[in-house]
């Protein structure tokens, strides 16, 4: 029978104690007692999710205006068959988003595994200077985005948007899987050599499998980064390369929208049953390896 070197043999595990039982069963069934850290985090629960309630509530509502005259998917049905422009918007920022988080992920993970597991000249110079994008206020990146395009005379557009995106959600990337990456334990790696393994071999079937949730993680993250990002994109969009945060800051100059209010309670939805559904998923990945 042919050995496969990379079905690595899973650490043992036992069955929790009784002792251990009986206390988590009594942990979970004493009675609920309000303290200072409970109230703190109900509060800031309620201000975290009070204004996505109300925009929900508002949705429905039958009026235009804040006053509460009845429940209606008025605005809905002008977000589906009314409202060409916004998907355009929110096309275009999907679009970025995707291809993005696609490409920072790809240099973000390659440059993690290789500044962590790697020696060469600079390599402490090139860890600090990759989290400079993160401290940086984004009208500074804008502008030195803005300038760098202008010189080299490149045409703004969506393709200037998308290298923008791409410079600021790397640095997040490459944090995330360097934290996975540290905790990495290399026997593993010294163990696929001595089956028979090569290098990409031991990259493919080994590392990336092992360092899949810090990468999943970091993709989510450059997605939301970027269908958020205002500022960076307002500096570097050009003609016909209007995102949704454009889009939607152009019309709440004129008073807020209710159709704005459906799509957000559109997205708030998507959002929620994705990240539910990611969260399930990497945890049964990270179980299995």
């Amino acid at each position: 029978m042919k050995l496969n070197p990379f079905n690595l043999v899973k650490p043992f595990s036992r069955k929790p104690s009784e002792n251990y039982r009986h206390a988590k069963r009594g942990w979970k069934n004493r009675a609920p007692q309000l303290s200072f850290s409970k109230t703190v985090l109900a509060v800031c629960l309620l201000f975290l999710f009070l204004p996505l309630l109300v925009i929900i509530f508002y949705s429905f509502n039958a009026s235009k205006d804040t006053s509460f005259t009845g429940l209606s998917f008025v605005w809905y049905q002008k977000l589906i068959f009314d409202s060409k422009p916004l998907w355009n918007s929110l096309l275009n920022s999907f679009i970025v988003a995707l291809s993005s988080a696609v490409v920072s992920t790809v240099l973000g993970s390659l440059a993690a595994i290789g500044v962590s597991w790697y020696k060469f000249t600079g390599k402490g110079y090139i860890q600090t200077i990759s989290f400079l994008p993160m401290v940086l206020p984004e009208v500074i990146m804008g502008l030195s985005l803005l300038i760098f395009f202008s010189a080299i005379k490149f045409s703004l557009g969506l393709f200037t948007i998308f290298i923008a995106h791409t410079t600021f959600c790397l640095p997040f990337v490459f944090l995330m899987v360097t934290a996975r990456v540290d905790n990495f334990d290399t026997s593993i790696i010294e163990a696929s050599h001595d089956l028979g393994a090569n290098e990409w071999q031991t990259l493919t079937k080994v590392i990336i499998p092992a360092i899949m949730p810090g990468i999943a993680s970091g993709f989510a993250m450059s997605i939301t980064m970027s269908l958020e990002d205002y500022v960076i994109t307002f500096l570097v969009s050009g003609p016909g390369s209007t995102t949704l945060p454009l889009y939607v800051y152009s019309m709440i100059r004129f008073g807020v929208s209710p159709v704005i209010n459906s799509l957000s309670f559109v997205l708030i939805a998507a959002i929620a049953l994705l990240a539910f559904t990611l969260r399930k998923g990497l945890k049964g990945f990270a179980a299995a390896h």
